[in-house]
């Protein structure tokens, strides 16, 4: 194949792979934040401001690796040498399976293996070319990806009901100085957060830094030195803030305060916000007066005779109006209370603990959600960017690199990392509302929990090259802590089984629309016009 053939496989290939990100977004972001919007620690719109910059900050900086396994391990690329375009075919039916499956299951709210999704793709184009002999069953391929199906829910709910049975007993459980004790784990998780996101940052390195240069025996000292920082400014600083904050109900204090808040006298702003509300009610009385009368008539008289300009700022007001509601479509929606009626007996069973307790891990969870997406964007991107990687590879070079470890682009980690913000921002409220709060209660304590053992799990598959599901995570972390209240009656074992099912028909869904593409289009007759 000469290089830089077959530009329209180029494009089509850009395209697709985008959709898959935006699927990605929809769907396995949503699966990230829907414990901290059903727990409402955070509200959609506030959800999706977080991931716009973790989800592409851990694509960017963290997402090679996983791309590379995902590109390289999965399909028998030799079998492809003698004809690469057939190769940048594949890709491009693979993308468009996944991404096909992926959006109408997000439109469906179900919460659906993205890596399944392009791991079968990738599959079923493999067997349509070649047969079953095309794809490395090995543990160095399919099946490392396999084995990761299982042990992830496991490890990510061991892990997270882990964090919250010792956040029950050692904090929640004390219902009289459940709060004070809070005050004091709360840098402990802190610390242990900073820490984690820190060594993971020098053990994998960033695209375009040299982390991955720094001496052993110097990551130990860096990472206790940066934790022991952040935990002592929560303790000093952050802690003292929420105290009075929550339990002083110091409304007057904002977040900026946190920096100086042992300098500080009291903010409370009651006296204040009562005066506000006095003399705006009075001038609403007072202007309600006003057009009691009949003067309204010479108004509206006035209204009617306005000038074109008025009418053109009108028709660009109109406009401007239908261009934000089109982007706030997917921001607008209700996902913690949605269907609460129908799952309240499951909530009542859940064992409640001090509200103003929660409101610690409250605050918490916004820090271990941005984690989480932050994870997240680090490993899945490659679901999207990698067979993409593969396309422009064979298109720069026309041949096939068999090791499948070429670097990857920078403007497709970018890329990816950007369709995965728009997917969840237009359509991730489908799959928020049959995961937040549907398969158990979630509280801050919990949902924290959740979060944090989902992000450990995703970030060390990430860092060994093991492309995990994230909703195999979340879902294996929610059901744990669940378990956690110790009855089954707190779970819904009818949503976890679609859940179960829907990962097993993910991988012969989306391999068939990929594989039938892939036949279709390598088998059609050519009409040579003479």
């Amino acid at each position: 194949m000469e290089p830089y053939a077959y530009s329209w496989l180029l494009v089509l290939g850009i395209v697709v792979a985008f959709a898959d990100g935006f699927g990605i977004g929809a769907n396995d972001v949503a699966n990230s934040f829907s414990t901290s919007v059903g727990s409402r620690s955070l509200t959609l719109k506030q959800a999706c401001a977080i991931a716009f910059f973790t989800e592409f900050l851990g694509s960017f900086l963290l997402g090679a690796k996983t791309t590379e396994t995902i590109r390289g391990n999965i399909l028998n690329v030799d079998l492809f040498a003698e004809h690469p375009e057939l190769l940048m075919l594949g890709m491009v039916c693979a993308l468009f399976g996944s991404a096909t499956w992926v959006i109408f299951a997000s439109s469906k709210g179900w919460p659906v293996s993205t890596t399944h999704s392009i791991v079968g793709a990738i599959i079923g184009v493999g067997i349509a070319a070649f047969g079953p002999e095309a794809i490395d069953w090995s543990y160095n391929g399919v099946a490392k990806i396999i084995t990761s199906w299982f042990f992830s829910p496991l490890a990510a709910g061991l892990i997270a009901s882990a964090i919250f049975s010792a956040t029950k007993y050692f904090v929640l459980a004390y219902q009289d100085t459940s709060f004070q004790r809070g005050l004091v784990a709360i840098p402990i998780y802190f610390g242990l957060t900073t820490a984690i996101n820190v060594l993971f940052l020098i053990y994998k390195g960033a695209s375009g830094l040299n982390l991955n240069e720094v001496p052993s025996h110097v990551i130990a000292p860096i990472v206790f030195g940066i934790t022991l920082v952040v935990s002592a400014f929560s303790y000093f600083f952050y802690a003292q803030w929420l105290r009075r904050r929550i339990l002083g109900n110091e409304k007057g204090l904002k977040w900026y305060h946190i920096f100086i808040i042992p300098f500080i006298g009291p903010h409370n702003e009651n006296d204040y916000e009562n005066n506000v509300t006095l003399s705006g009610t009075s001038g609403i009385s007072e202007k309600s007066s006003k057009f009691s009368n009949n003067d309204t008539t010479d108004i509206i008289i006035e209204t009617s005779s306005s000038s074109d300009d008025t009418k053109k700022k009108n028709i660009f007001q109109n406009i401007f109006s239908r261009i934000k509601k089109f982007v706030q479509y997917g921001l607008s929606k209700e996902v913690a209370g949605y269907k609460a009626d129908i799952d309240q007996e499951m909530h009542d069973v859940a064992t409640k603990y001090d509200p103003d307790t929660e409101k610690l891990y409250s605050f918490l969870q916004v820090i271990t959600a941005a984690f989480a997406s932050f994870a997240h964007g680090s490993n899945d991107v490659s679901n999207a960017v990698g067979p993409l990687a593969t396309i422009v590879l064979i298109y720069g070079s026309g041949s096939v690199d068999p090791s499948g470890k070429s670097p990857v682009p920078i403007w497709i980690m970018a890329m990816g990392g950007a369709s995965i913000d728009i997917g969840l921002i237009f359509y991730g409220f489908h799959v928020m509302r049959s995961l937040g709060n549907r398969i158990t209660y979630h509280s801050p304590s919990r949902g924290f929990s959740m979060e944090l053992g989902t992000s450990l799990t995703i970030l060390t598959a990430s860092k060994i090259g093991l492309p995990v599901s994230t909703t195999h995570c979340i879902t294996g972390a929610t059901a744990c802590v669940g378990l956690c209240n110790g009855k089954w009656q707190a779970l819904n074992w009818n949503l976890l089984a679609w859940c179960f099912f829907s990962w097993i028909l993910t991988l012969p869904a989306a391999g068939g629309i990929a594989g039938l593409i892939f036949a279709f289009v390598s088998n059609a007759p050519k009409f040579n016009p003479i």
